[in-house]
């Protein structure tokens, strides 16, 4: 018998009626002959509470038990959709991740999923059980519970369905799929019907928020299949794959966005004071991810090294670079604010040659300064002014004809 994974989004659980709804949807699926597996998210504002309860004994709890605390949040989760699910007569057991043989690690501070124990969860399926999985959370080699972080319920899901061999994993959204763009600021953006993880990965990465990349970058290594897809309309979704069909020959399938960004400037008195090595492992070592890197070398001009940060580091970017400056040999470090990036995601732009250009002749036709760009072999992204973002990202939409409607 066929599997399937089924990940669940936070809002579902907002209300009786929701959960309702979203069980009987499993229902059908289940009737379809399928073996079903479902992944519930946490619940955001259940979360904030638990933590709220925590910071109110001490200003310091320890991780361990944060990580306790905030398990417990899916744990409810999973535990009311069972409910609803046996209440119409099928059976269903909640799972924490532990329950359900997820073991993690922690190298770099960063929680990994290393193994999921299949047979625990194909023994529930054997005997006609749906299990309901708390998502992202597990248990460390030291039996203590961990959770995954940022992506970690998407994730769980991905390896859950990569241990039972699954047929694949359907993500459930407020969205009937994956767009071109968003539709909040293009209006004109449409549903893809099938998109390569390559390029799911970059939409992800560079401001899309309909998946987590550590999710994307999993199903890819394991080929296995996602369908974005709607959890109250029965419409086809959004299929990410490896190869696609492609639809119209579109060079460009989507436009993303981030708001936010901020350059950080580093000038040095001389060429021979640069190390952008030290720089960046400074940064890396003090958990500062950056993104598009300009070095400006010119004879007779001082250089400079320029970086886009998001708004979030900002603070403790600052703090690092002064706290190294002496050991690092720059002479300043500037900044400039109220920027955004926009970017242009495609696999047909490999075999296209001068889609960058074309982007920045119609970003110069609509007078948008572009003061940072970066490229990779399907994407190419500029920082422009956050004022100008919504203009930049409807002008591209419709300069690679992604408002023409999709096959």
């Amino acid at each position: 018998m066929s599997s399937r994974v089924i990940k669940l989004d936070s809002q579902m659980f907002a209300s009786a009626d929701r959960i309702e709804q979203i069980t009987k949807k499993i229902i059908n699926e289940k009737k379809r002959g399928l073996n079903v597996v479902v992944v519930v998210p946490f619940i955001h504002l259940l979360d904030e509470k638990l933590k709220q309860y925590a910071y109110s004994i001490t200003n310091e709890p320890s991780k361990r038990e944060l990580d306790a605390i905030r398990s417990t949040n899916s744990q409810i989760a999973s535990s009311l959709l069972a409910i609803a699910i046996n209440k119409f007569g099928f059976k269903a057991v909640s799972l924490t991740g532990w329950q359900a043989g997820i073991e993690t690690i922690t190298p770099n501070r960063t929680v990994l999923i290393e193994n999921v124990n299949r047979q625990i969860i194909k023994d529930y399926l054997n005997n006609d059980v749906i299990p309901i999985i708390a998502g992202g959370q597990g248990i460390d080699q030291d039996n203590n519970i961990t959770i995954l972080g940022e992506g970690g319920a998407e994730t769980s899901a991905v390896a859950v369905a990569i241990a039972i061999e699954a047929d694949k994993v359907d993500i459930y959204t407020n969205a009937i799929g994956v767009y071109t763009a968003d539709p909040k600021i293009v209006k004109a953006a449409r549903k893809i019907n099938q998109i390569t993880y390559d390029e799911m990965l970059e939409l992800s990465l560079l401001g899309s928020k309909i998946i987590h990349p550590r999710a994307v970058e999993l199903a890819k290594k394991y080929s296995m299949p996602l369908d974005v897809c709607s959890s109250t309309e029965n419409v086809p979704g959004t299929l990410i794959k490896g190869e696609v069909e492609m639809e119209r020959n579109l060079i460009v399938r989507g436009v993303a966005y981030e708001t936010d960004i901020i350059r950080l400037t580093v000038g040095y008195e001389s060429y021979e004071q640069v190390s952008l090595a030290s720089l960046f492992t400074t940064l890396a070592e003090n958990q500062i991810n950056v993104d598009i890197i300009v070095q400006a070398v010119i004879d007779g001009v001082k250089p400079t090294v320029s970086f886009s940060i998001d708004k979030e580091v900002f603070a403790e970017a600052i703090k690092v670079l002064e706290s190294h400056k002496q050991s690092l040999g720059f002479s300043y470090a500037d900044f400039e604010v109220g920027l955004a990036k926009v970017s242009i995601v495609g696999s047909g732009m490999t075999s296209n040659p001068g889609v960058a250009a074309r982007m920045f002749e119609r970003l110069l036709k609509e007078n948008i300064l572009v003061k940072m760009v970066s490229t990779s072999e399907i994407k190419v992204s500029v920082v422009v002014p956050q004022d100008d973002m919504v203009r930049a990202a409807n002008a591209l939409h419709d300069e690679f004809n992604l408002v023409e409607e999709l096959l």
